[in-house]
């Protein structure tokens, strides 16, 4: 359920100014002696009352802006059709090279590049899907944690394609592959989805801690290997004579190790880009189920459409008060000057006496 806040609660105190514009009017008072004798005006009371609101939403707004009106955080729950995935990439610099084990040229792509064009498909297709990213070579790195904000995820997936360093850990990529399903991701909608070139030799600390994450996150694996030209399978054996090691099939080994785990498994032995993506529309296909999460919605500050809402009222009163007229000056407009000049004659002035310095004059010329 939604809720507000203030930051400042002590602003209401002024809540009660909004009564003001109900009580005194801006506008400039008529010196007519009384409105009854005028005709009802419906539109002019309408006018009236609709600036008396305006100027208490105004006055409203201003007070809540002022406060710090603001929605509070909240968790909210979503449903969808998809899975909570962990894309684990591998950084090694060999993922620099193709398939055919050398520098791309002209067309060609490299595997991080196929891979990041892949993989990013398969995000955009998946719009329900919760992601994270991590990646891993000399040492695991986490890049986005579990999120349903895809154009975090595109741009994780977009960065595969940078320089990578030599070796390659993918134990502990593993293990910080585990540790990154929430506690907000449904346990029957699990994916953790390995996309390496190699594999190495995993120390047996680092197996046990595997192990044990297994046992605490179960989750669907899935290992998408991209198999260099002329390098070693997951399903090649050695020949008679020679020692089946990790250190000399670490693929090998690293599938039957994901084996062991006890989690539903599969491995995509992919040799070109036609392969790996047939391997990545498996997975879109397998992992369509329903998935119920949390989602935590941050703070939401409101001050800022109080400020506008109190804007336009104050816009619309200014309107108002700029469109006002006096009557005096309007009958001038109506009657213009002479009307003035002749209302002041019938006031009462004194007339010009004229006539009567005329007779004096002559009776002293007569004399």
């Amino acid at each position: 359920m939604t809720s507000f806040g203030l930051d400042h609660p002590w602003a209401l105190l002024l809540l009660p100014l909004a009564a003001l514009p109900f009580l005194a009017s801006p506008l400039r008072l008529s010196p007519v002696p009384s409105s009854d004798v005028a005709p009802d005006d419906p539109l002019s009371a309408a006018i009236g009352a609709a600036l008396s609101i305006a100027g208490a939403l105004a006055i409203l707004a201003l007070v809540l802006g002022l406060s710090g009106l603001h929605r509070r955080d909240q968790t909210v729950e979503r449903h969808g059709a998809g899975a909570n995935i962990v894309l684990l990439l591998d950084r090694s610099s060999s993922m620099d090279s193709t398939f055919a084990n050398r520098s791309p040229e002209g067309r060609e792509e490299s595997k991080s590049v196929a891979a990041r064009r892949l993989l990013t498909d398969f995000a955009s297709r998946r719009p329900a899907d919760r992601v994270a990213v991590a990646a891993f070579s000399t040492a695991p790195m986490p890049i986005v944690p579990m999120t349903d904000h895809h154009d975090a995820v595109r741009a994780a997936i977009g960065a595969i394609d940078r320089p990578g360093l030599a070796h390659t850990d993918v134990g502990r990529g593993l293990v910080l592959a585990f540790s990154m399903f929430d506690d907000a991701s449904s346990e029957s909608s699990r994916a953790l989805v390995l996309v390496s070139d190699g594999a190495a030799v995993i120390d047996r600390r680092v197996q046990d801690a595997l192990r044990d994450a297994a046992r605490r996150e179960p989750v669907r694996l899935y290992w998408l290997f991209l198999r260099t030209q002329g390098s070693k399978g997951i399903y090649d054996k050695p020949p008679p004579g020679e020692p089946d090691t990790p250190q000399i099939y670490p693929e090998r080994h690293l599938d039957v190790f994901l084996k062991s785990l006890g989690l539903p498994y599969r491995a995509f032995e992919a040799k070109g880009a036609a392969e790996v993506s047939a391997a990545i529309r498996e997975i879109d296909q397998l992992e369509q189920r329903p998935t119920v999460y949390k989602e935590t919605i941050p703070r939401q500050d409101l001050d800022w459409i109080c400020y506008w809402a109190a804007s336009f009222a104050l816009l619309l009163l200014l309107a108002a008060k700029l469109s006002e007229r006096r009557l005096d000056q309007d009958r001038e407009d109506h009657f213009g000057e002479p009307r003035a000049r002749s209302a002041s004659s019938e006031s009462g002035a004194p007339r010009s006496r004229a006539p009567a310095f005329d007779d004096a004059r002559f009776a002293a010329r007569a004399s």
